[in-house]
């Protein structure tokens, strides 16, 4: 079901789609995070938020 209020969508994007991911263990992780919360590795990065039709 489609959002319709561009602030809530807004919201829901923002919190979707901004976080880091561990290289390691995979986990989700803030934006503002410099070490994972579960495995406690430096090796982050950021999820890809590239928009497009899966394969």
């Amino acid at each position: 079901m489609p959002i319709a209020d561009a602030a809530k969508k807004q919201i829901a994007q923002k919190r979707r789609l901004f976080l880091k991911v561990c290289l390691r263990c995979g986990a989700r992780n803030p934006l503002a995070a410099t070490r994972c919360r579960k495995c406690r590795g430096s090796d982050l990065r950021l999820k890809n938020r590239s928009v497009g039709a899966k394969k």
